[in-house]
């Protein structure tokens, strides 16, 4: 029973055997019962006419016999050996074919196509000379019309803010007008499909190039907003983020300070745009402030009157706005009182101005008799045995009128600034360096 099963299974796999080995490009259909070599001779002839109308089949032979096909003989790619079974396919008659057609390793067979090639190319190229001439021609008509138009001065500074943003302008239109030349060249040439591309190519660099110098492109457009803006001046005195001093001069990546110390401070631009910038000298009067300390059990009313009286007599103190004195804590040894005036810094100088106005307050106080305690500390020790007192402070004078005489004042007047100043100035005029702030631009 197993052995008759098995008999019938190789009966029903047999007739299938066939059209499993039968490759997926061999000719379909029926295949008709006549079979003479005149059919096979003209089958062969066939084949042989068609491949002798393509390339790359010159050393490929063709044999018919009983309708199939025998293919032998190399090509240049493997693609055109695969190609010759559908092109005997479509030829009727055909039952069967057998390629055996490989790719040739024949240098020389392989570098003639190359060759023949680039010798096409070059014919082409001399043929097209001419017209490259003319191409070529109008590119660099259009750019140097770009170049004309930007090289103009008075219109561009004229719409422009500063010099700096005028520059901007002369390059962006040369760019248009080298964007436009190529546009015409590739027209005259016929080439305007390789416009898309290029222009897809020169976005991806510059993305790429943006992400790798993003720092600078931030610093650069910092400096375009900062020179329309404009929040200082050469010789302002500003401070940015800790570094103070006057102002050099704006160029395209950085910010030059001159440090009251003679330092030059250079500030990045992307930097100082999103720091708080804080200018000294957009308002010529300025504040002086400082704070005294007196001690418990003085009259207040009477010292706050004397400090104001003292500071209103000085000769460098402005009367608007005017000087204002108030108790500002309850300190552990003294009461502090705050004092402020205000000067004009443009004569004045504030460290010199806010050192006298301290001498004077301490004399006025010494002079009325009114006690300016130091610190007081309590020691605790173990052997002590019971708390000692500490004694109650001396009564204070009573307060007189402030004794300051405004000719025994000492000299205030802004002359280390007047020197920084001209400093600035001859920094300007030395360093032949670009300068984005202008005398007479807009302020922000």
């Amino acid at each position: 029973m197993i052995l008759r099963l098995a008999f019938l299974i190789c009966l029903t796999l047999l007739p299938a055997a066939p059209a499993l080995a039968q490759s997926t490009d061999q000719p379909t259909g029926t295949i008709d019962v006549t079979d003479t070599a005149e059919q096979d001779a003209a089958i062969a002839v066939r084949i042989r006419n068609i491949l002798a109308e393509l390339d790359g089949y010159e050393d490929v032979t063709v044999t018919v016999s009983s309708g199939i096909v025998t293919l032998r003989g190399t090509t240049l790619e493997a693609a055109q050996a695969a190609r010759l079974n559908d092109l005997a396919a479509r030829v009727e008659g055909v039952v069967a074919i057998e390629n055996e057609v490989t790719e040739t390793t024949d240098v020389a067979q392989r570098l003639n196509p190359a060759v023949e090639r680039f010798r096409a190319r070059m014919m082409q190229l001399v043929n097209y000379a001419p017209l490259l001439a003319v191409a070529l021609v109008a590119f660099l008509l259009v750019v140097g019309l770009g170049w004309l138009i930007a090289g103009l001065r008075n219109p561009w500074n004229r719409l422009a803010p500063n010099a700096f943003i005028a520059d901007i302008y002369r390059q962006v239109i040369r760019l248009a007008f080298a964007i436009g030349g190529l546009v015409v060249a590739l027209d005259i040439l016929g080439a305007t499909a390789l416009l898309s591309t290029i222009l897809g190519a020169a976005g991806i660099i510059g993305l790429a190039i943006g992400f790798a110098v993003r720092d600078t492109v931030e610093n650069f457009i910092a400096s375009i907003m900062l020179s329309i803006r404009q929040p200082f001046r050469p010789n302002d005195a500003i401070e940015i983020g800790g570094d103070e001093g006057k102002v050099i001069r704006l160029t395209s990546r950085a910010t030059i300070l001159l440090s009251y110390d003679g330092n030059h401070i250079r500030i990045p631009n992307a930097t100082v745009f999103k720091s708080r910038i804080v200018n000294y000298s957009r308002n010529p009067e300025r504040r002086l402030l400082f704070d005294v300390g007196v001690g418990y059990g003085t009259d207040l009313a009477a010292a706050l009157q004397l400090a104001q009286d003292t500071l209103n007599g000085l000769p460098f103190v402005l009367q608007t706005p005017a000087v204002s004195v108030w108790t500002e804590a309850l300190n552990g040894s003294d009461i502090s009182l705050r004092m402020t005036a205000w000067i004009d810094q443009r004569d004045t100088s504030l460290v010199a101005a806010r050192g006298e106005a301290i001498r004077q307050i301490l004399a006025a106080f010494e002079a009325a008799g009114i006690e300016m305690p130091e610190p007081t500390y309590r020691l605790l020790t173990q052997e002590m045995a019971a708390p000692t007192a500490i004694p109650a402070p001396a009564a204070p004078g009573t307060p007189t009128s402030p004794v300051n005489d405004p000719a025994e004042s000492l000299d205030v007047q802004a002359r280390a600034e007047q020197q920084l100043e001209r400093i600035v100035e001859e920094e300007r005029e030395v360093t032949a360096e670009e300068d984005l702030l202008q005398p007479d631009g807009p302020r922000e």
